[in-house]
C-alpha cells in the first residue's frame, strides 16, 4: 500500500498531467466531429456503406456552385470533362446519359475513387458513352469530402 505521505507528494504531478492530456484528447474529439466534412473523400468513399453517401449541398446555393466550380478547375478535370463540363476525351457531364448512375452515393464514388475502383466495390455501367479511358481516381486531389460535395453541386447544376 502506498503511503499516504507519497500519494500527497505525488498527487499535484498526477493532477498536473492530467490537465496536460486534456487538450488532446478535446482536439481529438473535435477532430472526430469534423471527420464528416474534412475527411478524405477516398476513405469516405472506401467505408461508407453503399448508398449512404448524401449531397449535403443544393444546386439553389449559387456560392456553392461557385466554388464547386472552382474545385473542379483546380482539380484538373477540365482536362478531360472540359470547362464548362461539355466533354472532351471523357464524357461530358451536361447531357443525361450518367455511364455508372446519377445518385449522389454513386457520383461520389465515382469521383473519389475512378471507374476501375467503382467496379471493383460492385457498381456497374448502366449507360453508354463514348470515352477514351477508365476515370482516374480523384479523391486524393480534392481534399476533403465536403470540397468533393461542392463540386458534384456544380456537376448538378449545369446537368439540369
Amino acid at each position: 500500500m502506498i503511503s499516504p505521505y507519497v500519494i500527497s507528494r505525488l498527487a499535484p504531478f498526477a493532477l498536473t498531467a492530467s490537465l496536460l492530456t486534456l487538450p488532446a484528447f478535446a482536439a481529438d474529439q473535435e477532430t472526430t466531429e469534423e471527420n464528416a466534412s474534412t475527411s478524405s473523400p477516398m476513405e469516405a468513399a472506401k467505408s461508407a456503406e453503399k448508398g449512404a453517401l448524401k449531397n449535403p449541398y443544393s444546386t439553389d446555393d449559387a456560392a456553392v456552385v461557385e466554388e464547386g466550380h472552382e474545385i473542379y478547375m483546380a482539380a484538373g478535370c477540365n482536362g478531360c470533362h472540359g470547362g464548362t463540363g461539355g466533354g472532351g476525351m471523357g464524357p461530358p457531364l451536361t447531357n443525361p446519359v450518367w455511364i455508372y448512375g446519377k445518385d449522389d452515393d454513386t457520383l461520389f464514388r465515382l469521383t473519389a475513387l475512378g471507374s476501375d475502383a467503382l467496379l471493383e466495390q460492385g457498381y456497374t455501367r448502366t449507360g453508354s458513352e463514348n470515352v477514351v479511358g477508365p476515370m482516374p481516381a480523384q479523391g486524393t486531389i480534392v481534399k476533403s469530402t465536403d470540397d468533393m460535395w461542392k463540386m458534384i453541386t456544380w456537376i448538378r447544376s449545369i446537368n439540369e
